[in-house]
């Protein structure tokens, strides 16, 4: 009689005909930000990060600092975000969105721009994960709140200008020039150059020549 085999348990590549993927590591950017006047935060901020990643089992290959006010150049951010862009980074991880955005609007370009490139983007504070669905309808809500706070500076914009017409303000650079007519007709008819007369009454040559010429054509009529 033919020897029985042992039939062993052979571990299987393949789950339901297809092949197991190993799992992907992500490859994380950190951006941590602090003000002039504030920053105490900032280790604690490196700190929490750090953690997250390690429990998610991110690899973290890009770590920026920035410590500057929130309406200044973020220069920091911009590496991380050049980073992104050369698909150095999978996932950017902040501690808090005021951390990383100016404004909602800025807020909103960056995660359009994280979103387009295939870059996640998690926000430590918030619990917002934007690879996630549930991250991804907030950003929905903030997309909506980006237009809110644009509609917002486009009705200042336009409400400045009339209601400085309302009062009377006249709007426009001041016309310097015109109070020094009386004295550049007075040089031009001793003889000096134009050029010699904005030099002297320190206004500017198409101003001297518009006078000049505004005189001119009243003579004529």
């Amino acid at each position: 009689m033919p020897a029985k085999r042992a039939l062993g348990k052979v571990k299987s590549a393949h789950v339901f005909g297809q092949a197991h993927k190993p799992k992907k590591m992500f490859r994380a950017g950190l951006y941590a930000r602090v003000s002039t006047n504030d920053q105490q935060t900032l280790a604690m901020q490196n700190r929490a990060m750090r953690e997250y990643a390690a429990r998610r089992g991110w690899t973290i290959a890009l770590q920026v600092r920035e410590v500057n006010s929130g309406a200044a150049r973020r220069e920091a951010r911009e590496k991380l975000l050049e980073a992104a862009r050369r698909r150095e980074i999978d996932i950017v991880l902040v501690w808090r969105l005021d951390r990383w955005g100016r404004s909602v609007t800025d807020l909103l370009a960056t995660l359009q721009e994280l979103e387009h490139l295939g870059v996640g983007f998690v926000s430590l504070t918030e619990a917002l994960d934007l690879t996630t669905p549930a991250g991804r309808a907030m950003a929905g809500l903030l997309a909506i709140f980006g237009e809110f706070e644009r509609e917002i500076l486009r009705e200042r914009t336009r409400a400045g200008p009339a209601h400085a017409r309302q009062n009377g303000k006249r709007l426009g650079r001041p016309a310097t020039a015109i109070k020094h007519a009386a004295e550049i007709r007075k040089l031009h008819r001793a003889g000096m150059s134009k050029s010699e007369i904005a030099r002297r009454v320190q206004v500017g040559r198409t101003s001297v020549r518009r006078i000049l010429g505004a005189r001119h054509e009243k003579t004529q009529t």
